[in-house]
């Protein structure tokens, strides 16, 4: 397994995921999105896996600045993406082309 796990050091949901990983001794690359960002090709293939909606974080407090809520083609959506990493829901797990986003140790115990 290549897990690599984009999130904010704040989000709660971040750190269980990390401590979900570390429990299990698989280790994985954790990446601030806040800092890093996602490439375009990491977020296209995340986006494939699980979809544009639930990548975006309504209660992100860039989301009304970006204006992505207004925007109508999806890749006018990713571009905003990643010019605006707050806006993505974290966190983003990461398993080659398997992804998911939020607290979802139900389908990260099938990647094992």
């Amino acid at each position: 397994m290549n897990i690599q796990i984009y999130g904010n050091s704040k989000c709660f949901d971040t750190k269980k995921a990390q401590r979900y990983f570390k429990e299990r001794r698989i280790s994985f690359q954790n990446i601030d999105v806040a800092k890093f960002g996602m490439s375009k090709g990491e977020l296209t293939s995340v986006k494939n896996a699980v979809g544009l909606g639930a990548l975006i974080d309504p209660n992100s407090k860039d989301y009304d600045r970006s204006c992505i809520a207004y925007l109508a083609s999806e890749e006018n959506k990713l571009e905003k993406l990643l010019e605006y990493p707050a806006l993505l829901r974290t966190p983003v797990v990461r398993n080659g082309k398997k992804a998911t986003v939020g607290y979802q140790p139900e389908v990260w115990k099938t990647w094992e």
